[in-house]
């Protein structure tokens, strides 16, 4: 019996101690089943049929050359449940002579054409690390709202996390959105930590991260900056808070040359040339500089890995370009510098939306007016985002805005808190907050498992095609269960246009008519982002007016049936 007791003390010690920590448990575990549960129903989205055959090939051939768009952190971290499942690996073609792009697509499809009987259980797997960092990134949350204000504040930050159909649409996905989210994230956190305390070990925590926040997406380039502008200020005022400025700048070299070592081993210190066929591709999209961009990468690969620097460049490349996109029935393929606030307002729930602005005005208020410094760790990284953001021409996705959401996440968190504390009438101000969570998770539920499609009541009794595209509306993840209700109509042919393309219908059995086939199809399936002509492939000879509207006549259609809000099935026979 005293032994019983004494467990029981402990036990209840325990849950009185870590009471904060165990609710933020809970709360990453319903997510996690919210997330597999989604995997089991979704198909993988359209990147994806690149990234995780690029991941295998970077991890277990250390080729660079692939998908080099994107850095090669998160596709490692992908693929490494193929070192278990050991996929076939069809040798590359010997395709030095070509660009990137052709050579990633090659790869890619013969790749998933020799696993096709393991379609399935690879883009399982695959996905399953991808849900690994998202609930990191929530405990990090958690970490961080703690340090700034208290372990309640954390909590409430973490419901709004694990609530938001942006996060639960990309937490299961591989890419390196959400993982550039929680780079950042960690980046702004360590930046913190060493601002209170200056020292060896939080220097070089702080290169490790930079590092790593620079292998996980390319446009996390901005903490170089960021570093650099928080660096100068340290060594300013270095004397007054009693450090010495010589040891701040022997701090900043520490970081530099740690991430640079990051950056290096990430790429397994590769100094391979430059392909001819990427040579050709730089000639040809800048042929004005092409000279002196080759010359630069040259130089640079001393210090950096030769497709590192390719990879940075393709990403300028394609920012310079932009992307075919839509926008509230506007078309552009440089995009608008208001896309990312029109997107944030239309795709997260209101009541994340209305909490977050208010939290961004407090803070504000907060900063300027009450002097609270260490909001400048959460303000100064939105800042810098945002403003990045606004001129950014790639406007294909609010996905892109993920690593704002963290930040936004802890600010609600410490105004909703703030709001618990200084109340005078404390009952309803938690009524009123608990209400505010229940509405938010209310709109989660309804949403499941179409996240990656949703669109809030902004839209009003429209598709949220008719007011955005791409990854937006439709990413090709509904595709088996497109593919299951044609099977179950003894169906296995279909016609149209959808993001996946024809590769992962058919790992479903479901093939496009063959041309001269008499066995025709009875169904056309579109995809929303072609429906609103923004993601129309370029057609030889047609103006780009008749693009737009190349499946306008499917617009007013009633589709016989519509899956995950982005796929429409019409049946034409």
């Amino acid at each position: 019996m005293r032994a019983d007791s004494a467990v029981l003390r402990a036990g209840q010690h325990f849950v009185r101690k870590f009471w904060p920590q165990l609710i933020v448990l809970a709360l990453l575990a319903v997510m996690a089943a919210n997330l597999f549960a989604v995997i089991a129903r979704k198909s993988i989205t359209i990147d994806e049929i690149a990234h995780v055959p690029a991941g295998y090939y970077h991890l277990v051939a250390g080729n660079y050359t692939l998908n080099n768009e994107h850095p090669p952190l998160i596709k490692y971290w992908a693929a490494l449940p193929l070192l278990f499942l050991q996929p076939n690996e069809p040798p590359l073609a010997a395709l030095d002579n070509v660009d990137f792009y052709t050579r990633t697509g090659d790869a890619f499809a013969k790749f998933w054409t020799a696993n096709a009987s393991q379609f399935e259980l690879i883009s399982f797997w695959t996905r399953v690390p991808m849900i690994v960092l998202t609930l990191v990134l929530g405990w990090l949350i958690f970490v961080f709202t703690k340090d700034l204000a208290n372990p309640r504040a954390g909590i409430l930050a973490v419901a709004l996390y694990t609530l938001e159909p942006n996060i639960l649409a990309h937490g299961r996905i591989v890419h390196t959105d959400l993982p550039a989210a929680l780079a950042y994230l960690l980046f702004a956190f360590v930046l913190y930590r060493y601002h209170r305390l200056p020292s060896f070990r939080s220097a070089l925590l702080l290169g490790l991260v930079s590092g790593v926040a620079l292998v996980t997406k390319f446009s996390l380039v901005i903490v170089g900056p960021i570093f650099a502008v928080a660096m100068g200020a340290w060594i300013l005022r270095a004397p007054s808070r009693g450090f010495n400025r010589g040891q701040i700048v022997r701090h900043a070299l520490l970081v530099g040359l740690v991430a640079l070592a990051i950056i290096n081993l990430a790429y397994r210190f590769q100094r391979q040339a430059i392909l001819p066929g990427d040579m050709a591709w730089v000639a040809a999209k800048t042929p004005e500089y092409a000279s002196a961009i080759m010359s630069g990468i040259s130089v640079l690969s001393i210090f950096f890995p030769t497709y590192f620097l390719f990879g940075l460049y393709n990403t300028v490349l394609h920012n310079h370009a932009g992307h075919a996109s839509f926008l509230l029935g506007q078309y552009s393929d440089t995009g608008w510098w208001y896309y990312f606030p029109v997107a944030f307002a239309l795709k997260t729930t209101l009541v994340f939306l209305g909490v977050a602005l208010a939290a961004l005005l407090w803070a504000l208020w907060r900063l300027f007016v009450k002097h609270d410094t260490k909001l400048l760790f959460v303000l100064g990284p939105i800042a810098v985002y945002v403003a990045v953001s606004l001129t950014s021409g790639i406007n294909i996705g609010i996905r892109h805005f993920l690593p704002v959401f963290p930040l936004l996440f802890i600010l609600a968190a410490l105004l909703l808190d703030r709001l618990l504390r200084v109340s005078k009438w404390r009952s309803l101000t938690g009524i009123l907050v608990a209400l505010l969570i229940a509405a938010m998770g209310l709109e989660t539920i309804r949403a499941y498992p179409d996240y990656v499609s949703y669109v809030n009541q902004f839209r009003g009794d429209q598709p949220g095609w008719r007011l955005l595209s791409d990854s937006n509306v439709e990413w090709g993840d509904d595709v088996k269960a497109v593919s299951a209700y044609l099977h179950a109509r003894g169906e296995t042919r279909l016609s149209g246009a959808v993001s996946a393309g024809w590769l992962t219908f058919r790992f479903f059995d479901i093939c496009p008519p063959r041309q001269n086939d008499p066995i025709r199809t009875n169904y056309v399936a579109i995809g929303a982002s072609f429906l609103n002509g923004s993601c129309v492939p370029g057609v030889a000879g047609l103006p780009e007016k008749e693009r737009e509207n190349l499946f306008a006549a499917y617009r007013d259609r009633k589709p016989e049936a519509i899956f995950g809000n982005s796929i429409y099935l019409y049946r034409v026979k």
